[in-house]
């Protein structure tokens, strides 16, 4: 049974072998012992198909705790780090509105999907949005909307949100990201673009112009690039 929020949709999710739910479950085990605590976030990557998210040829490894590469020079995100930021983002409330900041292979997107009213989420590159789109309207997710745009500018069209997840790494942090935050909304996201490491934040809206920041983690993830292609 899927927790409450994911939806079943019209694919066969289940896996063998490599991607059976015996290896999913490891998987979780491993994320609770590097620390995920959110029982409400594990239960729904417990259940969302990583392996549909990838290549075909890179599916037995779905389950792993890495980073994948999905064309184009970017990556689906180790599952500890989703967790993780899932988490983080979650950390006071669940947000009812929420905006992703690079879709890539929508993996994030289907485990937000699963936790939240109303996602909002963004890509640049046009087949992986296209491919996301079209996995998550397959899956049965009918609360998240797919746009094709240049993250940096967030989506001020539904703004504004109470969360902000971003997964690519500005040098510095969007100002548009931060003014399309509520007031008690939270931003979490990279910062030191994508030489190297950098700085997972938590980022606070307490007030119109003020904000809290506070650092969390080092990180590895693809810069984030402004233009459409």
């Amino acid at each position: 049974m899927a927790p409450r929020g994911v939806p079943m949709g019209e694919l066969d999710i289940q896996g063998i072998g490599m991607t059976s739910q015996r290896t999913r479950d490891r998987l979780i085990a491993t994320l609770r012992e590097m620390g995920i605590e959110n029982e409400e976030v594990l239960r729904v990557m417990r259940y969302v198909p990583r392996h549909l998210f990838v290549d075909q040829a890179l599916a037995s490894r779905s389950y792993e705790n890495s980073s994948l590469p999905i064309g184009h020079a970017q990556t689906i995100s180790q599952p500890y780090i989703v967790a993780k930021m899932t988490e983080l983002l979650l950390s006071s409330s669940v947000p009812d509105k929420v905006l992703e900041v690079g879709t890539g292979s929508g993996y994030q997107a289907a485990i937000l999907g699963g936790l939240v009213r109303e996602l909002h989420t963004v890509e640049r590159i046009t087949p992986l949005h296209r491919n996301a789109r079209d996995l998550l309207y397959q899956l049965g997710y009918r609360n998240v909307r797919t746009h094709l745009a240049d993250g940096s500018w967030g989506w001020e069209q539904a703004a504004p949100y109470d969360a902000i997840i971003v997964t690519a790494a500005p040098e510095t942090v969007p100002q548009a990201l931060l003014d399309q935050l509520v007031v008690g909304g939270r931003l979490v996201i990279p910062v030191g673009g994508g030489d190297g490491e950098q700085d997972l934040q938590l980022i606070r809206r307490i007030s119109e112009k003020n904000f809290d920041i506070e650092s969390k983690e080092t990180v590895v993830f693809v810069p984030l690039l402004k233009k459409i292609n």
